[in-house]
């Protein structure tokens, strides 16, 4: 039986819930084609079965941020998948923040131990800082799914050097979050 893997490229291609900005990149468009490279990967092993929630680089879910995320949530819950993972890069006010971190609801949990993986596949593939996990218990697609659920930032997009490696290397953080599943899961 495949393990089912969701695959959340946060954030809209416009608002509601477009994402950060910075470097003149834009959060939902490096979101978008790291996922699109990551479901081409697990595709290509049979282990695993994959659902996108943005299988198009223009497909707008929902007509408010709540209800985005409710819709991103429910598809995963209804699919039933085993692990949802929601790609993001982050943003600071400091431009010499950098490198890749991740959230789950709670620690010692699955979630916690998969981005644990998932991070060390991301520092190995793009030589970017473990930022580390940490628990977030106030964020809605880590509180409302049913499956153990990742929240993945894969740099900073308001730091020159995460941005332009995220921008023309989407390949490695999704072969970064790729080693970290199959690491986790077998």
């Amino acid at each position: 039986m495949a393990i089912k893997i969701y695959i959340d490229q946060g954030h809209n291609p416009q608002n509601p819930n477009a994402g950060a900005e910075g470097n003149g990149l834009r959060e939902q468009d490096i979101v978008f084609r790291v996922g699109i490279e990551l479901a081409s990967r697990l595709r290509a092993n049979p282990d695993f079965e994959v659902r996108l929630s943005r299988p198009d680089s223009d497909t707008q879910i929902g007509s408010s941020n709540s209800e985005s995320l409710r819709l991103r949530v429910n598809d995963a819950n209804a699919w039933g998948a085993d692990y949802f993972i929601s790609l993001h890069t982050n943003a600071s006010s400091i431009p010499s923040a950098s490198g890749s971190e991740a959230f789950a609801y709670s620690s010692p949990s699955a979630a916690f131990s998969l981005g644990e993986d998932i991070l060390t596949g991301l520092n190995r593939t793009t030589g970017l800082k473990n930022r580390g996990m940490k628990v977030r218990t106030n964020l809605y697609v880590l509180r409302r799914t049913q499956m153990p659920a990742v929240l993945v930032e894969l740099g900073f997009i308001t730091n020159a050097g995460d941005a332009e490696l995220m921008n023309t290397r989407p390949d490695l953080f999704a072969e970064g979050i790729y080693q970290g599943i199959v690491e986790y899961t077998t």
